[in-house]
């Protein structure tokens, strides 16, 4: 996803997501484990999603502390 895409989520869509792609790595790792993955360069995609939903959902957070 973009990162455009993922601003426009909620709080709740955005630690689904998150969820989802951590599970999706899981079963990648475990696949490159037994020599099975068919596409490496996806673990790194959803490494990469990963922290951009962690950088939003931070600036979120911060931004929600700064004006209370």
């Amino acid at each position: 996803m973009k990162i455009k895409e993922l601003r426009e989520m909620s709080v709740e869509e955005l630690g689904a997501r998150r969820r989802e792609l951590l599970q999706e790595s899981m079963h990648l790792r475990v696949q490159q484990m037994s020599g099975q993955i068919e596409n490496p360069a996806r673990i790194r995609v959803i490494r990469r999603e990963v922290a951009r939903i962690a950088t939003i959902l931070t600036e979120r957070a911060s931004k929600a502390a700064s004006a209370a």
